[in-house]
C-alpha cells in the first residue's frame, strides 16, 4: 500500500476496531469466572472469620448493606435456627499506607472478635502486608477482644494494640476499618 494519509487512517482504524473487539470478547468470557472467584473468596473468608460458630444458613445469600455514617458496609449474618450466632462484616479504610484496604471481620453474638481476613490491599510487602498475620499473633492479637470494652487503637495513640513494626499507618487503617465493622455490627443488632 502506498503511504498516504487515507491509507494510514484506514489501517489505524482497522487495527483499533480489531483491538476493541478482542478486548470486548476477553471481558465477556472472563467476567463470569472473575465474579465466581470473588464470591468463592468471600464465602471462604466468612468461614475463616467465624471459626467454631455453628450456623445453618448461607450468610452470603443473606448479606445486607448497613449504613455507617456516610459509608455503607456489607454484613453477612450467620444464623442458627433464625437466631444470630455471629456476623461477618466486610469493612475498609481508604487511608492505608498505599490506599484502600478491605478486611472482613467476624464477631460472635456478644460482639467479641472471632477472626479476620484481609480481602484486598496494596501495602508494602514485608511491612504493611503483615496485617494478615500480625493482629492474631502472640502479644498483639485482637481475637477474643470486644471493641466495646477494649481500646482498639495503636499503643502510640494510647490504645491497647501494638502496631505492626514500621507500619503504623497500615495498623491505624486496619483498626479504623475494625471500628467501622463494629459500628455495622451495632447497627445490624439495632435493626433486628
Amino acid at each position: 500500500m502506498k503511504s498516504t494519509l487515507l491509507n494510514m487512517v484506514l489501517s489505524l482504524g482497522i487495527i483499533t476496531i480489531v483491538a476493541a473487539g478482542l478486548l470486548s470478547w476477553t471481558f465477556t468470557i472472563t467476567e463470569e469466572p472473575i465474579a465466581q472467584a470473588k464470591a468463592q473468596k468471600q464465602q471462604d473468608a466468612i468461614g475463616q472469620v467465624l471459626p467454631g460458630i455453628a450456623f445453618n444458613n448461607d450468610p452470603g445469600a443473606e448479606a445486607v448493606r448497613i449504613a455507617v455514617g456516610t459509608d455503607s458496609l456489607t454484613v453477612f449474618p450467620a444464623l442458627q435456627d433464625g437466631a444470630l450466632a455471629g456476623l461477618a462484616v466486610e469493612s475498609h479504610d481508604y487511608n492505608g499506607f498505599s490506599g484502600l484496604i478491605t478486611v472482613m471481620y467476624g464477631f460472635n453474638a456478644q460482639g467479641d472478635i472471632t477472626g479476620y481476613a484481609v480481602m484486598q490491599h496494596a501495602e508494602t510487602p514485608g511491612l504493611g502486608s503483615k496485617m494478615g498475620e500480625w493482629f492474631c499473633g502472640q502479644g498483639h492479637s485482637i481475637i477474643g477482644l470486644n471493641p466495646k470494652t477494649a481500646n482498639l487503637t495503636v499503643s502510640k495513640d494510647g490504645g491497647d494494640v501494638d502496631a505492626i513494626t514500621a507500619a503504623t499507618i497500615t495498623s491505624r487503617a486496619f483498626l479504623r476499618a475494625l471500628g467501622l465493622a463494629n459500628q455495622a455490627f451495632d447497627q445490624y443488632n439495632a435493626q433486628q
